[in-house]
């Protein structure tokens, strides 16, 4: 649903349940609600998501803002946005400027954001030097050069989005450069914190224009901060990487992985928990936030069930597979919450009976290899 501008609001859409939890999404400086294409769509499934554009950009009035503009004022639009809408508090997330604008209302603004997600952003844009200089640059010349040059700040080597180019192209000069102006003023480090809401920092391996440094110092900054490195990603990373990007904030925005990867690292420990997390890719991310929002966040946290009783359903249902690497895992998960050797032995000695002998000969071996070795780990060296 597509809500027209008037004199105090952005330009805006709205996507999924009424209902469900609010979620803004804030463009990067040169973009429109476009940015999101690809991702939005994603969370809509479980939240109510608020895309909207800055001044001057997508379908947004170029007089919201003027010269000497700052970070806070594109804040207060966002409020008086959500304000609008009927949204007292929601989660944010946002791209460059618009990460900026969430670490303002994270920071200033504490009992109107939930979680927050900051996407290739900084605290810190730079210094003011080379902001004032593109403002000018735009209100002199125009769009035609800055949009030429953009591809190479935002997107890595043989990716470009041309809709996004052009919505660089279509902005508004002045409102840019008042953009400019807010992106040269901006120190959030003092701020930092202050921060409350849980919040992900996203940064593009990279990203020229706002460096994977400027995500480290945020992550150090705020309480808590979880921090992500996207290879093979640049500046604007839920356009060059959608499906990497919607995973990870997805995970974070419904809170359910924060669930399963306690249990996961109860069960598994948190080596192997780190192993994975450390392989995880843009490939196997959207795999990895499966596991943790399904397997390990909505089944072993029932407590239906104890995790025992979990865990040798589920030595069953491996050696029922042969699935022996897997058996392996979860002979030694078995041991981590409590089972005892004898208890192995009787959940494989009971697959003999209903999955077959030549499947509990074989998980015998993988469990005995598993158990000897926790024995000699044991041994005084």
């Amino acid at each position: 649903m597509t809500h027209e501008p008037n004199e105090i609001l952005p330009h805006h859409t709205t996507e999924g349940a009424a209902t469900a939890p609010p979620l803004l999404l804030g463009p990067s400086l040169g973009t429109s609600t476009a940015l999101w294409d690809a991702v939005a769509p994603e969370l809509a499934a479980a939240h109510r998501v608020v895309r909207w554009d800055l001044p001057g950009h997508g379908r947004s009035p170029a007089d919201l803002i003027g010269p000497g503009a700052t970070v806070a004022d594109l804040a207060g639009l966002v409020l008086a946005l959500a304000d609008a809408l009927g949204i007292d508090r929601f989660a944010y997330a946002g791209v460059s400027l618009g990460g900026a604008v969430g670490l303002h209302l994270a920071a200033r603004h504490p009992e109107r954001v939930t979680r927050l997600a900051v996407i290739g952003s900084s605290a810190h844009f730079g210094g003011a030097g080379p902001w004032r200089e593109r403002a000018a640059l735009a209100r002199r010349e125009g769009l035609a050069g800055i949009a030429a040059a953009a591809p190479g700040r935002w997107f890595t080597p043989g990716f470009t989005a041309e809709a996004l180019v052009a919505d660089l192209r279509a902005a508004d000069p002045a409102a840019y450069a008042a953009c400019c102006d807010a992106l040269a003023v901006c120190d959030l480090r003092d701020s930092l914190a202050s921060i409350s809401a849980p919040t992900l920092v996203v940064a593009g391996r990279e990203d020229p224009a706002t460096p994977p440094a400027h995500a480290r110092e945020i992550a150090d900054g705020v309480p808590g901060a979880s921090l992500v490195e996207l290879a093979g990603a640049s500046h604007l990373a839920p356009a060059e990487r959608p499906d990497a990007v919607a995973a990870l904030l997805r995970a974070h925005f419904t809170g359910l992985p924060g669930a399963g990867t306690a249990a996961r690292r109860a069960v598994l420990g948190d080596a192997h928990v780190d192993r994975a997390q450390a392989r995880t890719t843009a490939f196997t991310a959207r795999f990895q936030d499966f596991i943790a929002r399904y397997a390990w966040g909505e089944i072993w946290t029932d407590p239906t069930l104890a995790h025992r009783e979990r865990s040798m359903i589920t030595m069953t249902a491996l050696v029922a597979h042969g699935h022996l690497d897997e058996l392996a895992l979860h002979v030694r998960a078995a041991r981590r919450i409590g089972l005892t050797p004898e208890e192995i032995g009787a959940v494989l000695l009971q697959t003999a009976v209903y999955c077959g002998v030549p499947a509990a000969n074989a998980a015998f071996a993988v469990a005995q290899r598993v158990l000897a070795a926790e024995d000699e780990a044991s041994e005084p060296g």
